[in-house]
């Protein structure tokens, strides 16, 4: 099905994500600053495109905090969340129901609460008990509203006084992808890397590899988008840690192997080592695959390197999606999940 056949908002929510960092560059972050004390630990509550950020953040913090930062995507929060944490829950809609049951934990633990959302019970919780609200803006998808719900979180803690000088990280950023943007766009002539990866991989499982501690989020991110959008199984590890196991799951069965597409996404500063074993495994498996195929990042930060990443994962599961003749909008399962739950106690 062609591109045009498909009435869908998802291209437009990926053409408009430069120009979120942008917008929240304008935002203001004062009332972020009276959480400035002594933290023991950053907790990030979120699921799904929610939490992205926190993956995000987590990366980004592991080379500039001098303390940890953690993700939690489920209900119940860790023994150590207390009076010296930072919890910051994160809902695009304010109604994710294991972020709201987070926070009243998180309450209950004495934590530091910031909330960043554009509404729903989660901003009406946190305004009652007295904690500050982030308000993003709302409308979008929330895996097409990354860019709302990573840079706010960003300053936000460089306003708790946790991070340092990240607005220039975020401007790089949004330069990367408006330049980006324009090579990602249908081609009249020959299709972009995007559209020739997604065309490689149709029919294929995808297996999306990044490195710990650098494109990690980006591989992740890969594995949903292609979820939500195409509608189709895919997965991810990491370096070096796969080489310690899933590389030696490339024996058999041959028919099975000769379905899967690998997707190896590079950084220039990954670790030495890192490299050399991404050459070595591409070597393992390359005659045993159906494809194996590598993106390299762009930009100077290692937040708009892990972005640009982000950005082609994003276009080649939309372009995916068309090749599979689906609308990738609409994540009809996931609603009625929720439809399901709801009848339940």
């Amino acid at each position: 099905m062609s591109e045009s056949a498909i009435q869908e908002p998802m291209k437009s929510y990926l053409y408009g994500l430069p120009e979120q960092f942008d917008r929240c560059l304008e935002m203001s972050y004062q009332e972020v600053e009276r959480y400035q004390k002594p933290y023991h630990n950053v907790m990030v509550s979120g699921l799904g495109g929610s939490a992205i950020g926190g993956d995000i953040l987590r990366t980004y913090a592991f080379q500039q905090a001098a303390i940890p930062v953690f993700v939690n995507r489920g209900y119940d929060l860790p023994r150590f969340v207390n009076q010296n944490t930072l919890f910051v829950a994160v809902s695009y809609s304010g109604n994710t129901e294991e972020t709201l049951a987070a926070y009243e934990e998180a309450k209950n633990c004495g934590a530091q609460i910031l909330a960043i959302t554009s509404g729903g019970k989660l901003a009406q919780n946190a305004r009652d008990d007295g904690n500050t609200v982030v308000a993003i803006p709302g409308g979008l998808s929330p895996r097409a509203a990354t860019g709302y719900l990573l840079a706010p979180l960003l300053l936000s803690l460089q306003s708790a006084g946790i991070l340092k000088n990240v607005e220039a990280d975020i401007k790089e950023t949004a330069a990367v992808l408006h330049s980006l943007r324009d090579l990602l766009q249908p081609a009249s002539r020959e299709r972009n890397i995007a559209q020739s990866i997604a065309g490689l991989i149709k029919d294929a499982v995808p297996v999306v590899w990044g490195s710990a501690n650098c494109t990690e989020p980006a591989a992740l991110r890969w594995k949903a988008q292609i979820n939500e959008n195409a509608k189709c199984p895919a997965y991810y590890n990491v370096f070096p840690e796969l080489n310690h196991n899933e590389i030696v799951g490339f024996e058999a069965p041959a028919e099975l192997l000769a379905k899967i597409a690998v997707i190896i996404l590079r950084d220039s500063r990954d670790h030495r080592r890192v490299q050399q074993r991404m050459d070595i495994t591409r070597n393992l498996i390359e005659d045993k695959v159906k494809k194996v195929i590598e993106v390299e990042s762009a930009g100077e930060s290692l937040l708009a390197r892990i972005y640009s990443l982000i950005y082609i994962g994003d276009y080649v599961s939309y372009y995916l999606a068309l090749e599979y003749g689906i609308d990738p909008t609409p994540v009809k399962v996931i609603d009625y999940l929720k439809q399901e739950l709801a009848h339940l106690e």
